[in-house]
């Protein structure tokens, strides 16, 4: 894992595993975003999997699907939402990161 600061309570990084969940909850992190549509690249664990190993690590998991070279403005909306209820740091994935860096900016911005 590669994880990046996007500001104190938001951080991104690449494709986690299942089996990364514990680690993560064990570097402070509360919640784990997905923004990787299932089944975008080769042998990528399904969100399930990922959501079912953040429960028992005792993260809460959202599913907010980014389909790359788009940025839809409810996924946004939703991220917005995620923020405004969360207590602590919030790590999302995708492939890269990128696109959850970019969610995030129009997030931020979106009234």
């Amino acid at each position: 894992m590669s994880i990046r600061s996007i500001d104190p309570s938001f951080h991104v990084t690449g494709q986690i595993s299942p089996s990364q969940l514990n680690e993560i909850a064990g570097l402070g992190f509360k919640t784990v975003i997905c923004m990787r549509p299932d089944n975008e690249g080769f042998r990528q664990p399904s969100f399930d999997e990922v959501a079912h190993a953040a429960q028992e690590a005792g993260l809460e998991a959202h599913y907010l699907p980014v389909v790359p070279g788009s940025m839809p403005l409810d996924q946004a909306e939703k991220l917005k939402s995620i923020l405004g209820k969360q207590t602590g740091p919030i790590l999302a994935y995708c492939a890269s990161g990128q696109r959850c860096a970019a969610v995030y900016d129009m997030a931020k911005r979106a009234p």
